[in-house]
């Protein structure tokens, strides 16, 4: 391992949030570049938005010029932000970019106008760890608490499964566990403030963005692992749209895993996208979605709409959340629903 040094780092991205870093980290200057290897780096200009990063601690934090910060090699491919691709090879003092307010970095390809030039990163080194007791031999770091077992077997122990899909990124869809999209722990948090017992997201099995070849292991896997709990009912969300790059599509193939979905819910931005992703999920993968919701739903004529030419109920989330959940419980085989309000009052 050459070139193990100590640098003190300003801010920590919710990417690396398994590995429980401190401030004062070792680092090497040999940089594997593969998914999920966690890297330091100096931020090398300012940007007045989409200047954040998501702290460990959920915070968000202002970056500038100057600061050292610890994210995680990653591609993405995002309809509305950046997309970029993981360098085929990198070596200290190359640059880089923060690809998205999680702490995602690679080489951007392409962005758009509304959030400007992403950050400029000067890569210091590969973060090392130590997990042989008593030798100082330093492994490079990877995100997530343990690795992707694509080989898993799904098992939901007959717990119902309510899965949110989209038309699009930011069509109001944020749920339980989070199964597709790039690393960002923000809506997991959400899930948690809303009352969520447990929660998971892709990056606690050290994927930092999904694939159509890992979304369907990460389904199964977290499902299962959600599931043996046994709590009343396991709401995911399928990040990013039907027709994304992030495996929603190859999740939504799988007849196990369409098996243990009870209820699927659509969000949409307007109604011509509440007609293409119902026919989408009606044609393409044979599942009746239950209800849209989503901006199509805004006001009455949009809900409207969505009921007579689609034959799907339609609720808005915001303005009708009582009766949008009172719909979809309708669709569950719900146990012990008393016991678990008493518990949680």
């Amino acid at each position: 391992m050459s070139g193990m040094r100590t640098v003190v780092v300003d801010k920590i991205a919710s990417v690396t949030q398994a590995l429980g870093l401190s401030h004062e980290i070792r680092i090497t200057a040999d940089i594997p570049c593969e998914e999920g290897v966690v890297v330091v780096v100096e931020i090398l200009n300012d940007k007045s938005n989409y200047n954040t990063l998501e702290l460990t601690s959920g915070r968000m934090a202002k970056l500038a010029r100057g600061d050292v910060v610890v994210g995680a090699l990653g591609h993405r491919k995002a309809l509305f932000g950046y997309s970029g691709h993981i360098p085929a090879a990198l070596k200290a003092g190359d640059i880089i970019q923060m690809l998205n307010i999680g702490g995602v970095l690679g080489i951007c390809d392409s962005a758009t106008p509304d959030k400007g030039k992403p950050f400029d990163c000067r890569v210091l080194g590969t973060v090392l760890t130590f997990p042989f007791l008593g030798e100082r031999i330093g492994v490079p770091a990877r995100a997530g608490y343990k690795p992707l077992d694509y080989d898993a077997p799904l098992n939901v122990r007959g717990v119902p499964v309510v899965a949110l899909a989209g038309t699009c990124m930011e069509a109001g869809k944020t749920a339980a566990f989070k199964a597709t999209g790039v690393s960002l722990r923000r809506d997991i948090m959400a899930f948690e403030d809303s009352g969520a017992r447990r929660t998971m997201i892709f990056t606690d099995l050290g994927i930092i963005t999904t694939t159509e070849k890992c979304g369907p292991a990460l389904t199964r896997a977290m499902l299962t692992e959600m599931a043996s709990g046994q709590p009343d009912v396991i709401v995911f969300e399928l990040g990013d749209g039907l027709l994304g790059t992030y495996g929603v599509q190859s999740i939504l193939r799988q007849p196990d895993i369409k098996a243990a979905l009870t209820c699927v819910a659509l969000s949409a931005n307007d109604p011509v996208a509440a007609w293409g992703g119902v026919k989408l999920l009606r044609e393409r993968f044979g599942i009746e979605p239950a209800v849209v919701t989503g901006p199509a739903t805004d006001n009455q004529v949009g809900v409207e709409i969505i009921r007579e030419q689609m034959n799907v109920e339609a609720f808005n989330a915001i303005s009708n959340p009582a009766d949008l959940g009172d719909h979809i419980i309708s669709k569950l085989p719900l146990r012990n629903v008393g016991e678990s309000k008493v518990a949680g009052e």
